[in-house]
């Protein structure tokens, strides 16, 4: 893999440079087009001073990345996390560019990110974290300019406190700066589960290709959060058999099926810790769940699960990526020799910037549609872009992942010798 050391094969940016880079050759990208998109458009760090509950003054660090602006205004989550690094935005805010011309949403990619851990902050910090957040980036913000959204560590109340941050900076309600909203201020509905659906889609488009039926498929889903959770539940309830769950806390496998609903209940209403759940079956670690036998496995949690390490012994036929970057660029060779099937985060789990773009044109429009509107067109998209992907596979004999990366890069190269560059 030219210019991508294996000492480099965790770190997300290279990664994702390493497969643009691929992709661009096999296109035959002009040199000049390929260093255009190669980098992001502009990078900001913000330090933010903020009173903690205890009248201690702590400085905050932020990032935003804008990555490209040819489709469209930027889009992109903004994540809490301990561990958030300038080069993880980078390469989630690429990821978002091709993401979103995968699905042919006319937006560019943005990421945004504060280095701090939220199951150690109060309500009232978080709050004052995003206020100063928002301030700090309120001139790069907008509907027309930056749309950001929930992501790891952050939720539809974090975007509410954007949301109104952002207003009260312009004077005047401005509900289409967000997306990932409460639906009572203009959030859209279907939006908390689109995720999830969006993987439950490209799963039930992949089932004919392999041969299989969901009543006899077997799924594992790394990650019980707001994605794992909604996609395994979808999934129990469109007839699959989930046989393996995990979170932060462990995992769960049961060839024999697991009752998603009640466990679903225990880990989310009780608040009990998901290997703890009676009757749930083998007791493993996280990671190892992902290594179980099935059928589809979808790690749905953080980056850099599947690594060349172990990517041997997955025992699935589709991996269905849930999280962005769970995969590895080193990985992507052994699985491709094993030959599974894999559905790359960049299409399986674009349902949830599908619909924010159907939420941002609803806020923008002031029209709001009911959920089954929604549901049908998240369901064409999907389906639609699957089937790209999976088409432009066949036709260049390269992976799906390369495909999706090749679709997304041939449209923003498309509309950038279309625009033209300003001198």
């Amino acid at each position: 893999m030219a210019d991508f050391s294996p000492h480099d094969e965790l770190n997300v940016y290279q990664a994702a440079a390493a497969r643009f880079e691929i992709a661009s050759k096999i296109l035959g990208l002009e040199d000049g087009l390929y260093r255009f998109l190669r980098y992001p458009d502009k990078e900001i760090t913000v330090y933010m001073p903020v009173m903690l509950d205890s009248g201690r003054l702590e400085v905050f660090i932020g990032h935003r990345v804008h990555h490209s602006i040819v489709r469209g205004p930027c889009k992109g989550g903004i994540r809490f996390a301990p561990n958030v690094t300038l080069d993880e935005i980078r390469a989630l805010a690429s990821e978002m560019t091709w993401k979103c011309a995968v699905v042919n949403v006319p937006f560019g990619g943005a990421k945004g990110g504060v280095v701090c851990d939220p199951s150690k902050l109060s309500a009232g910090e978080l709050e004052r974290i995003t206020r100063r957040y928002t301030a700090e980036l309120s001139e790069w913000f907008g509907p027309e300019r930056d749309v950001p959204a929930p992501d790891l560590g952050t939720n539809e109340q974090t975007m509410a406190w954007v949301m109104d941050t952002y207003s009260m900076h312009r004077m005047r309600t401005v509900t289409s700066v967000v997306t990932g909203k409460p639906v009572e201020m203009g959030g859209s509905r279907g939006r908390r589960e689109a995720t999830g659906r969006g993987l439950l889609l490209c799963c039930n488009r992949a089932l004919p290709r392999l041969g299989l039926s969901r009543e006899r498929t077997r799924v594992i889903v790394q990650g019980f959060g707001n994605v794992g959770s909604v996609a395994a539940s979808l999934m129990h309830a469109a007839g699959y058999r989930v046989v393996g769950v995990s979170d932060i806390h462990g995992g769960l496998y049961n060839e024999k099926g697991l009752d998603v609903a009640k466990l679903h209940d225990w880990v989310h209403q009780q608040k009990r810790p998901l290997p703890e759940y009676p009757g749930g079956g083998t007791r493993l670690s996280a990671q190892d769940v992902l290594f179980q036998p099935c059928d589809i496995v979808i790690p749905a949690a953080v980056e850099n699960q599947i690594t060349r390490e172990n990517a041997r012994r997955l025992q699935a036929r589709i991996l269905c990526e849930g999280a962005n970057g769970p995969t590895t660029a080193y990985a992507d060779e052994e699985l491709d020799r094993q030959g599974v099937f894999v559905i790359p985060d960049i299409l399986a789990n674009a349902g949830g910037v599908t619909v924010s773009y159907f939420e941002w044109v609803q806020d923008r429009q002031g029209l709001f549609w009911r959920e089954s509107e929604v549901l049908e067109r998240l369901q064409d998209v999907m389906e639609h872009a699957f089937d790209e992907v999976v088409g432009y596979a066949e036709t260049h004999r390269v992976s799906n992942r390369i495909a999706a990366y090749m679709l997304a890069i041939d449209r923003v190269a498309f509309v950038l010798k279309l625009r033209g560059i300003y001198a």
